[in-house]
């Protein structure tokens, strides 16, 4: 798995459409998606938002940080299917990871069912950041500079997507209209990935015509 991981370093993607075919964003290194995840996916849309959804229409961005490890033992941990510590559950991932340098890893095609925020992760597009090692507010200049070049681009390729907000605001997040969440009690305090990045994002991205929540 290693050689794989590191393998993946010489292999910068080119974006398909016109649109971004100049510019490179991100590197594609996939976490294992066999039938397995997809049947642990339906399992679990069923059971929280009363549908089978293994494709999402993005309509928000939702940014995290890791709170642990490196890139390379983050990305091994989301590349399992079931939950390292509970087998028969879906595991968590994002579609996006971003390192402590800026260098912006693609884990899943971007409309792909990821399990990362309650609630949302029918319609949210996931943004993990390495960092916030013991809750600290320690994510990079770098790290700040690639989201907004990453949520740039998904803004420009899905128009579709109107909010951003941080994990730690997901309760705010529901004057969206976009919570869904059948589990009575299912819920978990955040605070990644704190007011400050969230501050930086929105000073650069409020312009494009994306909605923020109060930090």
């Amino acid at each position: 798995m290693k050689k794989i991981f590191f393998a993946i370093f010489a292999a910068i993607i080119f974006l398909n459409s016109s649109a971004f075919a100049e510019e490179k964003i991100f590197v594609d290194n996939f976490i294992l998606w066999t039938d397995k995840r997809d049947e642990l996916i339906d399992e679990y849309t069923l059971k929280h938002y009363g549908k089978i959804c293994r494709e999402i229409i993005p309509q928000a961005v939702v940014v995290h940080w890791t709170a642990f490890g490196t890139l390379e033992s983050n990305w091994k941990y989301f590349y399992a299917e079931e939950m390292p510590d509970d087998e028969g559950r879906l595991n968590v991932a994002s579609q996006f990871i971003v390192d402590r340098d800026g260098t912006i890893w693609r884990l899943m095609p971007e409309t792909k069912f990821a399990r990362h925020i309650i609630g949302y992760n029918h319609c949210a597009i996931g943004i993990e950041n390495v960092g916030g090692y013991d809750g600290r507010e320690d994510l990079t200049e770098a790290q700040l500079a690639a989201n907004v070049r990453l949520i740039k681009y998904l803004h420009e390729k899905y128009p579709t997507i109107k909010y951003v907000f941080g994990h730690y605001q997901q309760g705010k997040a529901r004057a969206s209209g976009l919570f869904i969440e059948n589990v009575p009690g299912y819920y978990a305090i955040k605070t990644d990935p704190g007011p400050k990045f969230m501050r930086g994002l929105r000073e650069q991205l409020e312009s494009d015509g994306l909605i923020f929540f109060e930090e």
